[in-house]
């Protein structure tokens, strides 16, 4: 215990007396006749009460903080509120000696004087007053508020309840030579906080109950030598239920008495002294428990305060002083003490109370109430208390002995058995002699003193044997063992020297030496390793005998070594745990408090002031060895406690590792008999001389279930007949026959029929099974598998047998059909060609993609899979995929009725995008059935206004979607495009489900407003206000009619198509349609974004073929300076362009570009014929075909822009700018168009 002056300050008066609020935040002192308000943090006085005219003194009581109580030398009491304001005041006949309040009911207040008492209480009108004998000279409440002790001059003490009246007289020895003059009932927390949090009176009755049945039972003391120490076992004392509500009271409030006589003396209520009287030497003044009661602090005349245990046990001085101690306080629920003197000085103390402990191990020793020592066994968790009865300066433990320091002598204690787990311990020695030290070590027949720079080893009996000077202070001090009367000590300075002593060896060994200096030190259990903690947080293991730095880990505060294991140690700091097992990584847990020992897998940490073990999984270390194949070391780490789990990896690993010791004891650990067995055989085989690990480990394999991996082992080392012999006793007789060597076959097909009907015989169909078909008796074998339902072996069997074996093929597709495994069979029936059958298998049970790759391959049987197949689809509601089957089925008018009726209910149902798909494969399905003669007018008739329709449908979703939904994903250019393309599409008869006035008209205008082209706009708004329009377009048509009309009219240049043929820019608006308005060739738009491309269709001269028009156009032959004239050729009813290479023209080397020079003057369109020269000069890569089948011709076209590029689907050759294509394919997978999918080669 240390005391520390924090502040001090003079009044010009005596204190005679001083009291805490509750709270701790303000004192209150009686000085002289005034009263000083001090205010903490930080001490300061602020305020002065008024003082009295007649008076000497004052007395404080505060209640709860909201008011006070004073007494004073005029014979009167106040009441005064929080802020130093008289509430109420009253008088006795004689001057006040003492106030108190009743700590329970906060309403009474008892003040005393010199020849009587009184009992005051709001609810009263009158002050209760009673008669005393002698002076009163102090008073003081129990903690329940039910009893007042009374201290008199006379050396009595009464005990009165709160009426007034005497319960317990207690006459002292010494009478009035021994007055009374200071008493106080020691404090309880529990009695504390449940008058703290009462709140009425009608609970008390209840909590008081439940508060005496919450109290533990008495300790059981047991002594244990005559010299004066006790050693007391903290277990429960088995005692009779009704003596303990009689005692409780008795022993929570016990009365500590301070009189003239120079004693201190302890009191139960019953009046009953505790104990012997106490002497002190000096006359008390004053006497105040601490806020828990657990120390006493006395001051008077011998100008100090001492601080005493709640025994009486004196423990130290908090501070000396100048003159008399009239009063002190502990400020409350912390170690503050307040003095005041007779000379006016008030005096504020921090005590400190440092951590007494001591660790060997697993016994840990610590100071508990600063006059007894605790000794813990971290492992079983016993405990033994030994009462020094004296202030414990310093603990030392190891192994059986136990030194304790007392301020005038040392005591050591050994333990009455060698059991590890005794923790009875009895006096051995005493040196009585005052020893200055720092540190405290106890070996098992000496003690060491360490002071600064000094060591000295003493013997028990008090004699100095040795001494040892250091070059520095010493900082760390470690018993690491040896022989009794022989230990070694570890000792770390501070210059960062670490050296060796031993007790009986006056020459000390430097261990080595650092740069820093050393906090903790520990050594491993072989001593070869040494772990350092600097003044830097680090962590520094060495080799001993190399003095060669290990490794270092940054973060530490504490270090130990595991008592079990060598190369594993932890250590502590940054509020973490870091356990570290030889040079792997550290493993890392969350942690506060000090590293003090490591014991197997539990690690002693020091918090505070407690110490508690923790356990530490080891299974990750254990695994960081097998890694290595380290497993010896693995074994060590697992005796530190993994589960069985573990145990059985470590024991197979090292198994497989040929470390058979160490797999030996693991699985004993585990106790498995097998593989002890397996072990024992083979250290037998190795004491006959077998050295083959390869056998070893075939053995191992075979043990573990890994046949086929033994199986290769005993081949490998030559012991076939092992492995025959294994496969044998397993009976699987397949991987046997490997093994038969190069035998007569009839002998070995002999041999396995017997085996055979031996396993029939003794109801082991699977072996029988296997036996038979390696012995050729297939039949025999396909009955047993069939009827047992072995659809393994049956397919196993089938697909042995030769394709020649009919019957019994068939015999196995039976038994497929029969056990629901369809897909055996069908591989049945193809090894045998049975189509038919396999056909009717794959219908019956609708695996239609077999069917359907079966009909490819032979079209013979294409009507029996799509017909049935068709059906299907109809019945499931799959109408689509329907039509299909229908057609590839040859139903052609079934799949066009399918397909209209798809299309008309997606036009109604307002799936655009759909209907323009099933349009599209409704034209495409006329165009297959134009192939037959007879009906090729009418269906290509019928293709060209489906292609119609599907164009039309394809745009106008878009245009729905803009207008149905209030986000459109198409930019406002292609909704522009898109609505201009179906306007003058539309010119005719407008189809089924499409709004040429709610819809494109109001898309066309909208867009055309938004990109510039207002007199488009103009128009398309002049059209809408004649037309019927919806009431919800209604206000938006009429609004943007007006502000149309204040944009210039003219439309954005930018928009104007451009004819790529004759170079002519175009009217948004045109009347002829989508053609050029000068020569009239038609426009080629993207299917997606609907702009021109830079494309112009040409047509091949008669007598040129497809086949040789693209052979011409592949040679890509170089370009020559031709002198090529275009020809016009007017019939009757035709007008052609045509291009003479034999006629001479001077300008453009290609004849192609030089034709498009020419102005149409026509009001009919001429189209462009090209014949081979052209062709011949044309590039591949400027030419998009469109192959369409017979009977339509192929198309051309040819690019003006070949580096723009131009991707055509090979479907439904619909034109798309590649970038758009690319990112709509990848969007859907598929072509926007036709749906077909980027990974379908069959369209």
């Amino acid at each position: 215990m240390r005391a520390v002056l924090t502040w001090r300050d003079k009044a010009e008066q005596c204190i005679y007396d001083l009291a805490f609020k509750p709270d701790g935040n303000q004192l209150i002192l009686a000085a002289g006749n005034r009263l000083l308000v001090s205010f903490f943090p930080p001490p300061v006085l602020l305020k002065k009460g008024k003082g009295r005219k007649t008076s000497h003194y004052f007395l404080i009581e505060i209640l709860l903080g909201k008011r006070f109580a004073s007494g004073s030398a005029d014979k009167s009491v106040i009441i005064w509120t929080s802020k130093l304001e008289g509430i109420l005041k009253y008088t006795h006949n004689d001057s006040i000696q003492s106030v108190s309040y009743n700590p329970a009911t906060h309403q009474l207040l008892a003040s005393c004087s010199s020849n009587d008492f009184g009992l005051w209480s709001p609810e009263q009108k009158s002050v209760s007053k009673h008669k005393s004998s002698s002076k009163i000279t102090c008073c003081s409440w129990t903690n329940d508020g039910q009893y007042l002790a009374l201290g008199m001059f006379n050396g009595i003490i009464s005990l009165r309840n709160k009426n007034g009246e005497e319960k317990v007289k207690i006459e002292r020895p010494g009478g009035a030579l021994s007055p009374i003059w200071s008493i106080c009932w020691n404090p309880s927390s529990r009695w504390e906080s449940f008058w703290m949090n009462r709140e009425n009176e009608d609970a008390e009755e209840v909590i008081v109950n439940r508060y005496f049945q919450e109290i533990p039972s008495t300790l059981k003391s047991a002594v244990y030598s005559s010299q004066g120490s006790e050693a007391e076992e903290e277990e429960p004392e088995e005692e009779d239920d009704s003596l303990r509500d009689d005692n409780l009271e008795e022993r929570n409030d016990i009365l500590a008495v301070a009189d003239w006589g120079q004693k201190l003396s302890f009191y139960q209520l019953s009046g009953k002294q505790i104990g012997k009287d106490r002497p002190l030497n000096f006359d008390p003044c004053c006497i105040s428990y601490f806020t828990k009661g657990e120390y006493i602090l006395l001051g008077g005349s011998d100008k100090q305060v001492s601080l005493f245990t709640k025994d009486g046990v004196r423990l130290g001085t908090v501070g000396e002083q100048n003159s008399w101690v009239w009063t002190c306080k502990v400020k409350p629920d912390s170690n503050y003490v307040v003095v005041g003197c007779q000379d006016g000085t008030i005096s504020f103390y921090q005590l400190i109370f440092s951590t007494v402990h001591g660790l060997y191990k697993d016994r840990y020793a610590y100071r508990d109430s600063m006059t007894d020592v605790i000794v813990q066994h971290l492992i079983t968790e016993q405990k033994v208390r030994i009462k020094c009865r004296e202030l414990v300066k310093k603990i030392a433990i190891y192994k059986n002995r136990l030194a304790i320091q007392v301020p005038d002598k040392i005591i050591i204690y050994e333990l009455y058995s060698d059991d590890s787990s005794d923790m009875r311990y009895r006096i051995k020695e005493k040196i009585v002699k005052k020893f200055e030290c720092n540190l405290l070590v106890v070996c098992s027949d000496h003690i060491i003193l360490c002071q600064e720079k000094r060591l000295q080893c003493l013997s028990f009996s008090g004699v100095k044997e040795r001494e040892w000077q250091m070059e520095s202070l010493i900082r760390y001090i470690k018993v690491i063992g040896g022989p009794p009367g022989r230990e070694g000590l570890l000792v770390g300075l501070k210059n960062g020297q670490i050296l060796k002593i031993f007790v009986d060896n006056l020459f000390a060994i430097v261990l080595l030496k650092q740069a820093t200096a050393v906090r903790c030190l520990d050594m491993s259990a072989s001593r070869k390793k040494l772990a350092v903690v600097d003044e830097n947080d680090t962590c520094l293991v060495y080799d001993i005998h190399t003095k060669e730095l290990l490794f270092q880990e940054p973060n530490a505060n504490s270090v130990a070594w595991n008592t079990q294991c060598e190369d594993m140690l932890c250590f502590s700091g940054g509020g973490y745990l870091n356990i570290k097992a030889s040079t792997f990584p550290v493993h890392q847990q969350k942690l506060q408090g000090f590293v003090v020992g490591y014991n197997g897998s539990k690690i002693f940490c020091l918090h505070a002031f407690s110490i508690s073990a923790v356990e530490v999984p080891q299974s990750a270390p254990m695994y960081q060895y097998l890694e290595r194949k380290m497993f010896r070391e693995a074994y060590q780490i697992a005796c530190l406690g993994v589960t069985d789990t573990d145990w059985r990896e470590l024991a197979m690993e090292a198994l497989e590792g040929f470390a058979w010791e160490t797999a030996k004891k693991a699985f004993i650990r585990v106790r498995d008999l097998r593989y002890l067995e397996l072990i024992n055989s083979i250290e037998e085989r190795k004491k006959q001389g077998e050295t083959n690990n390869d056998l070893f480990l075939a053995d191992v394999f075979a043990y573990q279930g890994k046949f086929h991996e033994a199986a290769k082992l005993y081949k490998r080392s030559g012991h076939e007949n092992l492995a025959l012999d294994m496969y044998t006793d397993l009976r699987m007789f397949e991987y046997a026959k490997d093994f038969l060597g190069s035998g007569d076959p009839k002998e070995t097909k002999m041999l396995i029929t017997k085996q055979a009907d031996w396993a029939r015989n003794i109801n082991e169909p699977k072996a029988a099974v296997e036996m038979y078909i390696s012995a050729g008796e297939h039949v025999k074998a396909i009955e047993i598998s069939g009827d047992h339902g072995w659809i393994d072996m049956l397919i196993d069997i089938a697909r042995k047998l030769d394709k020649a074996e009919r019957e019994p093929l068939l015999m196995c597709a039976h038994y497929f059909k029969k056990l629901d495994n369809p897909g055996y069979a069908a591989e049945t029936y193809l090894k045998i060609g049975d189509l038919k059958s396999l056909v009717q298998l794959h219908v019956e049970t609708q695996h239609w993609d077999e069917a359907f790759a079966l009909g490819e391959k032979h079209p013979e049987f294409k009507e029996d899979i799509y017909m049935p197949y068709a059906q299907w689809l109809a019945e499931n509601d799959r109408f689509e995929e329907a039509q299909k089957a229908f057609h590839k089925a040859g139903r052609q008018g079934e799949a066009v009725r399918v397909l209209e009726q798809l299309s008309n209910n997606a036009v109604v149902e307002n799936r655009f995008n759909d209907a323009a798909y099933y349009y599209w494969m409704l034209s495409m399905q006329c165009l297959n059935i134009a192939q037959d003669p007879a009906q090729k007018d009418t269906m290509l008739n019928k293709f060209h206004h489906f292609q119609h329709l599907a164009e039309l449908y394809h745009c106008y979703h878009a245009i729905h979607r803009y207008t149905e939904e209030p986000f459109s994903s198409h930019r406002p250019e292609t909704l522009f495009n898109i609505s201009r393309f179906l306007l003058h599409s539309l010119t005719k008869d407008t189809p089924l489900g499409i709004s040429k006035v709610q819809r494109t008209l109001f898309t066309l205008a909208k867009q055309s407003r938004a990109l510039g082209a207002y007199k488009l706009a103009r128009h398309a708004y002049d059209q809408l206000r004649g037309l019927y329009v919806p009431a919800r377009f209604q206000k938006s048509i009429e609004l943007d009619s007006l502000t149309i009309r204040s944009q210039p009219f003219h439309d954005n240049e930018e928009l104007v198509p451009l004819c790529y043929r004759c170079s002519t820019n175009n009217p948004l608006l045109n009347n002829l349609g989508n053609v050029c308005i000068n020569c009239r060739q038609p426009f080629v738009f993207s299917a997606s974004s609907y702009e021109v491309l830079h494309l112009v269709e040409f047509y091949l001269e008669e007598g040129i073929t497809d086949e040789e028009a693209v052979s011409l156009i592949d040679l890509e032959a170089p370009r020559h300076k031709r002198e090529n004239k275009w020809q016009e050729i007017t019939g009757n009813n035709s007008q052609t362009l045509r291009l003479d290479e034999t006629m001479n023209s001077m300008g453009d080397d290609d004849p192609f570009t030089a034709k498009l020079s020419f102005e149409q003057g026509g009001s009919e369109f001429v189209p462009v014929v090209v014949n081979r020269s052209v062709l011949r000069s044309m590039s591949r890569r400027e030419v998009l075909i469109k192959r369409w089948p017979p009977p339509l011709p192929w198309q051309y076209f040819r690019s003006f822009l070949p580096d723009a590029s131009i991707t055509m689907c090979p479907s439904c050759f619909q034109m798309f700018h590649s970038e758009d294509y690319e990112l709509l394919v990848l969007q859907h997978t598929h072509c926007p168009y036709c749906r077909r999918h980027i990974d379908d080669p069959s369209r």
